[in-house]
């Protein structure tokens, strides 16, 4: 028998939902629970920056949790780093401050008032001086995937027949078609989120739970044990089929 491991999926900012999430692991598996949130904690959402105050103290608390890094979460840090707004990952051409993207909630979380409508440069240096340092100091340290035993989680998924060592950054942050329309078996089975669903699926050789907080969608938690996984709803657990 192993403990289980509980598995939350991208929160975008929605600290409500991250409340309920932490809650029903607790109620399952205890206050000293492990978990990993799969990434993107901000963007979106309202609560941004309470959703990575929550994590962070936790984390800070002694809590078994790992919190890998979004792609949304690389854009807010590279933002305050160097007021950076594009990624060549996006092929619609937005930004990190579209409402596609959502970075203008993010900023707001932190008091940014019409961030859209500000020169850039000045809008970086206010974000600079309203995200707490400590707040930056925890999203460059975010990991890009946690592996134990048959799992591998990661915000976005892996490149097929890429050695783990040699997976690229912008892969397990962003990748889509080339992993998701990979049908055989993975050296693990691969827990992801970043494209989202409506609910979370099992397609065998790996799991989406990134069923849309970001749009407002409830937010997932899966639990791993013994080799089975379940979702973990408010009447308990539910077998999640692949």
């Amino acid at each position: 028998m192993t403990a289980p491991l509980y598995v939350i999926g991208d929160i975008h900012g929605q600290l409500s939902m991250l409340e309920m999430a932490l809650d029903r692991i607790a109620a399952d598996g205890g206050s000293a629970a492990p978990m990993v949130s799969l990434g993107d904690l901000v963007d979106r959402g309202p609560d941004s920056r309470m959703v990575i105050a929550t994590l962070l103290e936790g984390q800070q608390a002694g809590r078994d949790w790992t919190v890998l890094k979004g792609n949304h979460d690389r854009m807010f840090q590279r933002f305050l780093e160097d007021g950076r707004l594009d990624d060549p990952r996006i092929l619609s051409g937005a930004d990190w401050l579209s409402t596609r993207l959502g970075g203008t909630s993010t900023l707001l979380s932190y008091g940014l008032v019409d961030a859209a409508s500000q020169p850039v440069d000045e809008l970086a240096v206010a974000a600079r001086e309203a995200v707490p340092v400590a707040h930056l100091d925890f999203l460059k340290a975010m990991p890009l995937f946690h592996q134990t035993g048959g799992l591998l989680f990661v915000h976005a998924g892996i490149a097929p027949g890429v050695a783990l060592e040699n997976q690229t950054e912008d892969d397990l942050l962003w990748i889509r078609d080339p992993f998701l329309k990979h049908t055989e078996p993975y050296p693990w089975l691969v827990v992801h989120g970043h494209t989202a669903l409506d609910a979370p699926a099992h397609y065998g050789n790996r799991i989406n739970l990134d069923s849309g907080a970001g749009y407002d969608r409830p937010l997932t938690v899966a639990v791993f044990e013994d080799g089975r996984v379940w979702t973990l709803d408010a009447n308990g657990r539910k077998v999640l089929e692949s």
